[in-house]
């Protein structure tokens, strides 16, 4: 049996991770269909706000300006002596926006961005790169197995254990 977890432990969990883990897959659409990137980002205050600094000229980016709709996937990496299917993981779903240069919080994203990620700082003086902010909505947090959560952003700091919903099979 799973122990029980309070959502306070659950955000410890998920700030490990996001700490540990500094890549994450961000799927975009693409013709209707899922098309996933390796990107570097960071987070704001909580799991809500994530940033990225992207390429006008990169597919995924090209994604976002036709349809902002994104899921943000992070997980920790596998090893021979773990067990894949028991990996801590996180799934986000939300929508993209061009970070103005404007916008009151831009040098302070940038500051975390380049502290996490120093050799982007030759990027930051291209044209073609901006910083995103991902509005993400939902969370979905997997701590291993039976340990499944989610939260919205209505709520971050509250994380729900997921109740699976068992399909019966109907006899004709």
């Amino acid at each position: 049996m799973a122990t029980a977890l309070t959502s306070e432990n659950v955000h410890e969990a998920w700030s490990a991770l996001v700490r540990d883990v500094r890549t994450a897959v961000l799927l975009t659409m693409r013709n209707e269909r899922p098309f996933g990137s390796h990107v570097p980002y960071v987070f704001g205050s909580d799991w809500t706000r994530a940033y990225l600094h992207l390429s006008r000229l990169a597919l995924h980016t090209q994604h976002l300006l036709a349809d902002p709709r994104l899921s943000l996937f992070i997980a920790e990496p596998d090893g021979l002596e773990k067990n894949p299917l028991a990996l801590r993981r996180i799934n986000l779903q939300g929508e993209a926006v061009v970070l103005s240069p404007d916008a009151p919080s831009y040098r302070a994203i940038k500051e975390r961005y380049l502290e996490r990620f120093p050799q982007a700082e030759m990027m930051f003086g291209f044209g073609d790169f901006a910083l995103w902010e991902l509005r993400l909505d939902d969370a979905h947090f997997v701590l291993g197995f039976g340990q499944a959560f989610v939260s919205t952003a209505a709520t971050p700091a509250r994380w729900v254990h997921q109740k699976v919903e068992r399909l019966t099979l109907q006899k004709e």
